[in-house]
């Protein structure tokens, strides 16, 4: 699911990007892989480990013309996907053919093995604005794992018939080698669908990325569409600028959801899974993300459903685009359910999703996906699922949620820093603000979030109690990039 998304341009010198690389001391970020994880890597890449080039004999899958679609310059290619029309029905349009080819790092990972035992200690990819700390090495993310173009690479091969509405009629799963033909951009699809110079493979994302986004809707379920954030440096002075999404990139979204509402279909049925589960968010959640509304002037009817609103929002007007940036809030009470032996688990959807979900098109970036292909595998199959997987298994919720907790831990010093950087001159101003909480049992403590510029930060009342859900002009009194206690707001207001 969507996490914010934060770039960072401009001198590799100036105090802000000083202040991220020391964050990542400060939250002790490993600087690099042990050398015989690297050693294991450095192998793997020549020849892989665990499932062989010979075990996907009989599935060579090269002949179809797959392609990714990434950042420009992106390397660490994970997923690779190829849609065609079927045949038959009314009017000889039988359908869809989503092909989705998932990295297979199980390929390059051996159980047990000094690597195996990094990645569980790393658990997931973590994002800074100026760069990533990964979870495998680069030889194997940025290189032999990855689904570059033109090169012969071993996938978890996904393929999801659908009918003419996009619904799913079948679904299979096995290893398989493959070549991607094209490394896309986002703006490369948009240019060639808009233009019309799409062949069928790339056109047919708007049309069926449009049919699941009816079908994401009739459900129940919403995708936020969170922009990225850009803050540019020039002269030591910092600006906050949006980027909105291309619809591209929620059409492919819909293609790798698909993939995990699949996964989870698969599980169920064998019996024995990890799914990613998310309950309904908690009222007093809900009620301030409606603060938030209220305070970026972003009309929320009470008639309105969370979904509706969402879908109604422009990324790129400012204030939209902020307030998207918030309601990924709403997803934080996500975390992995295990079940076995075909004892079911209470809870089994994710509320965003308003179906099973499954995490599985990630597996460079996330320890988890790696696990759930292995039993997407057997299920499909019918087969028993590996002794190293259904050991590690009940694990996995613990480490998962402790991965989380630290790119949570990340995304917000980050967020922190760089609000920093753009208020570091401006200590003592006023601003006009709104309270959207308070600290628990601390009401004199709360958040604020500012009109203009469109941050959140912490308001500390004095001896006062805050007024929640009203409006505050507050004063600027503590803008730190690095404070000399760690534990310090970096960003602190009063009321004026």
């Amino acid at each position: 699911m969507p996490r914010r998304h934060l770039r960072v341009t401009g001198d590799p010198e100036s105090p802000l990007r000083v202040a991220l690389r020391a964050l990542r001391t400060e939250l002790g970020v490993p600087a690099g892989f042990p050398p015989d994880a690297l050693a294991e890597a450095e192998r793997a890449a020549r020849a892989p480990t665990v499932a062989s080039y010979d075990s996907y004999d009989g599935y060579d899958e090269t002949d179809i013309p797959f392609f990714t679609i990434a950042p420009p310059g992106s390397t660490d290619l994970e997923q690779a996907l190829h849609l065609s029309r079927r045949t038959g029905g009314h009017g000889g349009h039988g359908g869809y053919r989503v092909r989705y080819a998932v990295a297979d790092i199980a390929a390059f990972v051996a159980p047990g093995s000094a690597l195996d035992a990094e990645t569980h200690r790393r658990v997931t990819t973590l994002y800074f604005p100026d760069g990533t700390v990964p979870l495998h090495p680069p030889r194997l993310s940025k290189d032999a794992a990855g689904l570059l173009p033109e090169r012969t690479r071993p996938a978890v091969l996904w393929t999801v018939d659908l009918d003419t509405d996009g619904r799913v009629q079948a679904t299979d799963v096995h290893r398989a080698l493959v070549r991607s033909r094209a490394r896309l951009s986002h703006e490369d699809v948009r240019k060639q669908i808009d233009t019309g110079t799409a062949g069928e493979p790339v056109a047919l994302l708007a049309e069926i990325g449009r049919l699941r986004e009816r079908l994401e809707v009739e459900r129940g379920g919403v995708s936020l569409t969170v922009p990225e954030q850009e803050i540019v440096e020039r002269d030591r002075e910092y600006a906050l600028t949006y980027r909105a999404p291309f619809p591209t990139e929620g059409w492919h979204a819909q293609i790798s959801q698909l993939t995990g509402m699949a996964a989870a279909d698969l599980m169920l049925a064998h019996g024995t899974g990890v799914l990613r589960t998310l309950p309904a968010a908690p009222r007093g959640d809900v009620g301030r993300l409606r603060r938030t509304a209220t305070a970026l002037h972003v009309d929320w009817p009470h008639h309105v459903s969370y979904a509706r609103l969402v879908r109604s929002l422009d990324p790129h007007e400012p204030r939209h685009a902020a307030f998207l940036l918030e309601c990924t809030t709403l997803l934080r009470g996500a975390g992995y359910t295990v079940f076995r032996n075909g004892a079911l688990p209470g809870i089994t959807t994710h509320s965003a999703v308003a179906a099973p979900y499954a995490h599985c098109t990630a597996p460079l970036r996330r320890l988890v996906d790696r696990y759930t292909a292995e039993i997407c595998l057997a299920a499909a199959a019918g087969g028993e699922i590996p002794d190293w997987v259904l050991a590690a298994l009940d694990a996995l919720p613990g480490e998962m949620a402790e991965g989380t907790r630290r790119a949570d831990a990340v995304e917000r010093a980050c967020v922190d820093i760089v609000e920093a950087a753009l208020l570091r001159d401006r200590v003592g101003d006023v601003f006009d603000g709104y309270v959207v909480d308070l600290a628990e049992r601390r009401p004199t403590v709360g958040t604020v979030q500012l009109e203009t510029p469109t941050i959140v930060g912490r308001v500390e009342g004095g001896g006062e109690e805050l007024p929640l859900g009203e409006p505050l002009r507050v004063r600027l009194t503590r803008a730190d990039l690095t404070p000399t206690d760690p534990e310090a707001a970096k960003v602190l207001f009063a009321p004026a």
